[in-house]
């Protein structure tokens, strides 16, 4: 993965891991309020990229900071897809009727 997708999933885990400490619970508090296994917050802390974001969202989501979420790519913050969609005019985008051999 690259760097910057490394630092930001290690950056939320250790926000996890301190809003867990925050609150003065356990990993296994954590995880059974988020209905996963304690391991799974282990990876989770750990800012471990196989970890799914089900299980990020469910951590954030037991201890109710979950609301950010669905902020994330939001179309309403996404300027650059706006500029891109003005430009087109909204015509709809479809994919090419031929394929061609060329690789």
């Amino acid at each position: 993965a690259p760097s910057a997708v490394v630092r930001a999933v290690a950056r939320l885990g250790g926000n996890i891991a301190q809003a867990r400490k925050n609150r003065r619970w356990r990993q296994v508090d954590l995880a059974a309020k988020a209905g996963v296994e304690r391991r799974v917050i282990l990876g989770i802390e750990a800012g471990q990229l196989g970890v799914g974001i089900g299980a990020y969202v469910a951590a954030l989501w037991a201890m109710g900071l979950e609301r950010d979420v669905v902020l994330l790519a939001s179309p309403d913050r996404d300027l650059e897809g706006q500029t891109l969609g003005a430009a087109r005019g909204g015509k709809r985008i479809r994919p090419a009727t031929e394929l061609d051999d060329e690789f």
